[in-house]
């Protein structure tokens, strides 16, 4: 199982925060991820992310593919959101600068602030979301493409850049609900398991994803990715006691975008954090991570990118955690 290192905490700092220091401490903890034997990083993406900062992921991996060695990038594109014209070129460039190194999360949105500010219907985003994905799989084959909307017009053209992966780097989709996973598995497409579930539902939608892949005629992915939120420390007090005030402090920022009501009706990320965290969080020991990471294992998992570090969170207590995963757990789950 290949483990990465989420930046999605790093790259997003309360207002008051000094981005450029943040930034530093960014690229020295990804530094140190490489040393110590992290097989990718990831950056997420939003917009008007009020009340934190938040560095965008294509430019922010462009800098930091430069201290990466061979760790692959994967990044989050709000698919909905762009066009695809612009969104195929900056994803080749970024793929070439790091000689193909790219996978990218497409994720649909959820946040009504961000597709008004786009100037697109909510409504709308399904079926943006893969229509922006087939052209820009066109584009990046080098194919010359013709498409019409009220949004964009292309006229037999092809993108003057094309991606070091052939035909195009890899894509996962992010989803949250049943619906959004039986899209996902009826194009045979590789379902990126959210963060922010609780393992006992990603387990049962997994299975949902299986058995649609099957009736659909698809054989299960060669990837099969999650994200977890994690934290490790030498005692389980230590660890609630570092990484709870940080990680509940962004659920609720969580719960005001509606991130909780995206997942289901009845998830509320205001929830005491002892309820909120209990299946969701690995917090802990490094045996309580290996515990439930191999669990995880044992459902075919074949990619975790772990969050080990939240908005205005120590750069000490990070560091220290990526080098006891690095010690005590990635070995563990490489045997």
């Amino acid at each position: 199982m290949k483990i990465g290192l989420s930046l999605s905490g790093l790259l997003q700092h309360t207002a008051e925060s000094d981005m450029v220091q943040r930034f530093e401490e960014v690229l020295d903890l990804v530094r140190t991820a490489r040393d110590c034997g992290f097989d990718y990083i990831y950056a997420g993406q939003h917009y008007l992310t009020t009340p934190y900062q938040m560095m965008q992921p294509l430019i922010s991996l462009a800098r930091l593919s430069a201290e990466t060695g061979n760790m692959g990038l994967l990044c989050t594109i709000l698919v909905p959101l762009q066009n695809p014209v612009q969104m195929a070129e900056d994803v080749a460039t970024l793929d070439v600068i790091s000689g193909g190194r790219v996978t990218i999360n497409a994720a649909l949105g959820y946040r009504d602030l961000e597709f008004d500010a786009f100037g697109i219907e909510k409504n709308t985003r399904v079926q943006r979301m893969f229509e922006n994905l087939d052209i820009a799989k066109k584009l990046w084959s080098g194919e010359k493409v013709s498409f019409q909307n009220q949004y964009i017009k292309i006229s037999n053209t092809n993108i003057g850049i094309t991606p070091v992966q052939k035909p195009h780097p890899k894509i996962w989709i992010a989803a949250n609900s049943d619906a959004m996973v039986r899209r996902i598995s009826s194009r045979g497409e590789v379902w990126y398991m959210n963060p922010h579930s609780s393992l006992s539902n990603l387990k049962r939608q997994f299975e949902l994803y299986k058995e649609d892949l099957s009736k659909n005629g698809h054989s299960l992915p060669t990837d099969i990715p999650i994200a977890r939120e994690m934290f490790i420390a030498r005692s389980r007090d230590d660890a609630y006691a570092i990484a709870g005030p940080f990680l509940e402090s962004k659920y609720k920022a969580y719960a005001a975008w509606g991130q909780d009501k995206a997942i289901s009706s009845h998830e509320n990320f205001t929830s005491p954090f002892e309820v909120l965290s209990e299946d969701r969080f690995i917090l802990g020991t490094p045996n309580d991570a290996i515990v439930i990471l191999d669990q995880i294992r044992n459902l075919g998992v074949t990619h975790a990118t772990l969050r080990l570090g939240w908005p205005g969170m120590n750069k000490r207590h990070i560091a220290s955690a990526i080098r006891l995963t690095s010690e005590e757990v990635i070995p563990s789950l490489k045997s």
